[in-house]
């Protein structure tokens, strides 16, 4: 499965849900030195994908739909332009607002889900992504599903399908390769 060029050059804004997408679900939640720490593993291969679209200079916004320290941590470190963290019904009227606010169109966005939350959102943007592991009601409203599951390289797969359909891949590769500013993950 690939991505349709026509709906990938509509691009102009990559939206990520993050549990289940950039994680593989899992949280580990304990106490240190009494107080409560949430940790949560993030794919270092989804880390470079972000790095690549950023090169291609289309810019990325995680929506949440929950509060975690632990999901800010890792938005600062990749630069994500922005964070959305929001209660997971909220995440549609969360996502109108930032269309709004950037004067895009929904066709103009791709999103990226796993769960219920995402089916709002899903079905509203142009390009609807799948991790493979979603639920079933996701993926039947996805063009496109990735062959990794969340947490695991689902992003990246998204990045380089999308940058391929766009017909940028082989640029955006040579860019990272000789702008040493684009490497760190």
């Amino acid at each position: 499965m690939q991505i349709d060029p026509s709906a990938a050059q509509r691009v102009r804004l990559l939206v990520l849900d993050v549990d289940g997408v950039l994680t593989d679900n899992g949280i580990w939640i304990g106490p240190i030195a009494g107080e409560r720490v949430e940790l949560k593993r993030f794919d270092i291969q989804d880390g470079l994908g972000l790095i690549l679209l950023r090169t291609a200079e289309i810019p990325v916004v995680w929506l949440s739909g929950r509060h975690s320290e632990a999901t800010a941590l890792r938005a600062r470190e990749l630069k994500v332009e922005e964070l959305l963290q929001v209660p997971g019904p909220r995440k549609l009227e969360a996502l109108e607002q930032l269309i709004s606010r950037r004067e895009l169109s929904w066709d103009e966005v791709a999103y990226v889900g796993d769960d219920l939350a995402d089916l709002q959102v899903l079905r509203r943007v142009g390009l609807a992504i799948a991790v493979a592991n979603a639920v079933a009601e996701v993926r039947a409203v996805a063009s496109f599903v990735t062959r990794a599951a969340g947490g695991h390289g689902a992003v990246r797969e998204v990045v380089e399908a999308l940058l391929k359909a766009r017909g940028v891949w082989a640029e955006i590769l040579e860019r990272y390769f000789t702008e040493p500013a684009h490497r760190a993950r």
